[in-house]
């Protein structure tokens, strides 16, 4: 008998990543939710189709966003045959459905089955980040590295975890090693994936400096006094500590920047 869904808001900040299947964060400190599953009537697993057919029709539903009937169709997909993969994707949906235990039991079955799946790892990870057990989270975002050092998601999820701890250097590295593999890590928007938690306004307006330091060593001055307005509009002390940090040093220089530091971000918010 069909099933009927309900909708559903999940309270984290996401973004997903460019590779499938696998979660980064994103690049400010707006709350965007998860989006709804969608009120759907699907009809249960066929009991005669392939395991392959309903792999297949569970990616679909899952990119429709009815991600409670894509569980239904990867878990009869994984009954007739199990494989990494299909459990990777079914912790996928289950995170997105805001089960995390579930989602956890999935991963795990992924990596028993195949330990070389770095994707795996890295959403293990975000569940333990989820949880905020950052320290579960921190070692297995590096085993997903370990794996697959050129993935900027998970050295942008690594950093995310070492910022949460508030161990910035070692989150600095982390992001600028995202950076060099996908200038525009930072500068994608998408409606599923994980989370940047803020404790307030500072951790947030932190975060912004710390991105633009980033930016700033690589030149892209753009960027850069993107995320310092952003930094500056949550309270960032920018003008006292842009001239300390030698970062910003190739771009004290730059009439941007000067114009910058005149700037008045709280008139913005009258």
């Amino acid at each position: 008998m069909p099933r009927v869904r309900a909708l559903f808001n999940l309270p984290v900040i996401l973004l997903l990543a460019a590779t499938a299947f696998a979660y980064q964060v994103p690049d400010d400190g707006n709350l965007i939710a998860q989006a709804p599953d969608i009120l759907r009537r699907v009809e249960p697993p066929p009991p005669k189709w392939t395991a392959q057919q309903l792999e297949e029709r569970a990616d679909q539903l899952r990119l429709e966003k009815a991600n409670a009937d894509a569980v239904d169709y990867y878990k009869a997909a994984i009954k007739r045959e199990p494989k990494a993969a299909r459990y990777n994707k079914l912790g996928i949906a289950q995170m997105s459905l805001a089960h995390y235990d579930e989602a956890r039991k999935a991963l795990e079955r992924a990596i028993k089955l195949d330990p070389m799946m770095s994707e795996a790892y890295n959403n293990l990870g975000v569940v333990q980040y989820y949880w905020k057990n950052y320290r579960g989270a921190i070692k297995n975002y590096k085993k997903a590295i370990a794996l697959d050092d050129d993935s900027a998601s998970f050295h942008s999820n690594l950093g995310t975890a070492y910022f949460a701890r508030k161990e910035y250097e070692a989150a600095s590295k982390e992001y600028a090693r995202a950076i060099e593999i996908d200038p525009e890590i930072f500068n994608r928007t998408s409606r599923a994936g994980v989370a940047m938690r803020y404790t307030g306004p500072e951790d947030r307006a932190r975060y912004s400096y710390v991105i633009a330091k980033m930016f700033a060593i690589r030149g892209d001055t753009d960027r850069c006094i993107l995320y310092l307005k952003k930094a500056m509009e949550d309270g960032f002390p920018v003008k006292e500590q842009i001239f300390k940090d030698n970062e910003f040093a190739g771009l004290r220089k730059d009439p941007r920047i000067n114009e910058l530091l005149e700037w008045k971000p709280e008139l913005i918010k009258q």
